[in-house]
């Protein structure tokens, strides 16, 4: 079985990243990762693309762990045709995010003890064994068939390594400093870098969570990027330097008064608060905020940022929450929409792992970690790619007398379109052929067999 044309010709595309017999395996593969109904381990995948007597297994596993191919030039060509599509025009608004994998076993490359949000709680962080992946997206809203929808959609990627992966010292000594070793903020500068790059003419807003916010990130933004992050409760916040007096000496000033904590700020009564009608991921209330421009000394140096102070009218259990944006022109209400934009990377990170197979693959050589899992994520933006260009027209929605009000597709949806769409072509073309009817019953039947 092999996937719609329409998919076939956008993975032609890519072409020019593979060499001839690379690209031959590079769309089996990508055949039956989108086609698999079970984790997505390379035999799985071979199997779901019916390329089990195509070749040695070995083949499909050394295409990630050996092949003459280069992942930052597949994200390249990815972060291009995205964009083109996406977003020809205005700003690139992109979201920094890292998530976990859980992995088992002590010889896989990369893996270590990383915090775990899922079974951690305010009063105790837990960690969990397994890959951190920083994740670089585009977020994209407003599409024809989802209009109230943001998707997210994975254009970079980074592997995080801690620091206990660092060889150990004689005799009980700490671990020598590695080098080459960088934090999550690093490893995500990198990649605001390389984006900055590579759309030189174009305005980039970041946004990310406050681990991305700080220093290593604020003070070593490109020309063309601005970011919106979250000022921590208890941070110090200063009024912009004052003007050189004409009689001044000794070196000028670098920062005014220290200004207020957020706790006196939202108990000021000189600077009453504004009331903004929010409508964004559910959240249909009046929020009341307060602005000011100040320097983040400690994470901004001298950068003049706009600083937003939130909080839920009428209280509703939602803590105060103060935010930043190095975008002095934009409106109150602009940042928090921006700024809630965000929440759709984590949306991306469970439609991953859920159905892209993010978390499954079990290689364990340096390149094949590094390539498979990032390999779904590549695919998942390929695949809302295809349905926007192609896919939409063709989707179907389970009958549910309990949500009969539904009208916009979630990725479930558009990786079930592109099954049934690549089942219904391959039907078509099977009838009259009784060669082919056997082969893709007999098929048929595998799929029904695996996902049972």
């Amino acid at each position: 079985m092999q996937l719609t044309a329409t998919f076939q010709a956008l993975l032609q595309r890519f072409r020019s990243v593979f060499t001839a017999p690379t690209f031959a395996v590079f769309v089996t593969v990508t055949t039956g990762w989108c086609l698999c109904t079970r984790r997505r381990f390379i035999t799985e995948v071979i199997q779901a693309g019916g390329a089990v007597t195509l070749g040695h297994h070995s083949r499909y596993h050394r295409f990630f762990s050996h092949a003459a191919w280069d992942l930052h030039d597949l994200w390249m060509a990815l972060a291009y045709q995205l964009v083109a599509e996406f977003a020809p025009q205005g700003v690139l608004l992109i979201a920094v995010d890292d998530t976990l994998c859980r992995k088992r076993g002590l010889p896989i490359f990369g893996t270590g003890m990383h915090h775990d949000p899922l079974i951690s709680s305010r009063k105790k962080a837990l960690v969990s064994w397994g890959h951190n992946w920083v994740v670089a997206a585009l977020l994209v809203e407003g599409l024809p068939w989802a209009p109230s929808k943001v998707w997210a959609l994975p254009i970079e990627s980074r592997l995080y390594r801690n620091r206990q992966g660092c060889p150990k010292g004689r005799k009980g000594k700490k671990a020598p400093v590695d080098p080459n070793h960088r934090t999550r903020p690093e490893l995500a500068l990198e990649m605001i870098q390389e984006l900055a790059a590579a759309f030189p003419s174009r305005r980039i807003v970041v946004v990310a969570d406050s681990a991305y916010g700080g220093r290593s990130v604020l003070k070593h933004l490109p020309e063309n990027v601005d970011l919106i992050s979250r000022v921590h409760c208890q941070a110090a916040l200063y009024e912009p330097a004052p003007p050189r007096q004409p009689k001044q000496k000794g070196a000028s000033r670098k920062k005014g008064a220290r200004l207020p904590g957020m706790a006196a700020w939202a108990a000021d009564e000189a600077q009453p608060w504004q009331s903004v009608e929010f409508d964004r991921y559910g959240l249909h209330a009046t929020l009341a905020t307060k602005t000011r421009q100040a320097l983040y000394y400690k994470a901004g140096g001298s950068r003049v940022l706009a600083i937003v102070l939130t909080r839920a009218a009428g209280g509703g259990g939602r803590p105060d929450a103060m935010l930043y944006c190095t975008r002095l022109d934009w409106a109150v209400l602009q940042i928090l929409q921006t700024y809630a934009a965000r929440w759709a990377i984590e949306v991306l990170f469970f439609n991953a792992k859920q159905f892209m197979g993010l978390e499954d693959p079990a290689n364990r050589l340096e390149k094949a970690v590094q390539r498979t899992a990032p390999f779904g994520l590549v695919l998942y933006s390929v695949t809302v790619l295809w349905f926007h260009q192609e896919g939409h027209p063709h989707v179907r929605y389970p009958e549910r007398p309990w949500y009969r009000a539904k009208r916009e597709p979630s990725f479930a949806d558009m990786l079930s379109t592109l099954r049934r769409v690549s089942g219904e072509e391959f039907l078509t073309g099977a009838c009259g052929d009784t060669r082919r009817e056997k082969a893709l019953l007999a098929q048929l039947l595998e799929v029904l067999d695996h996902a049972a």
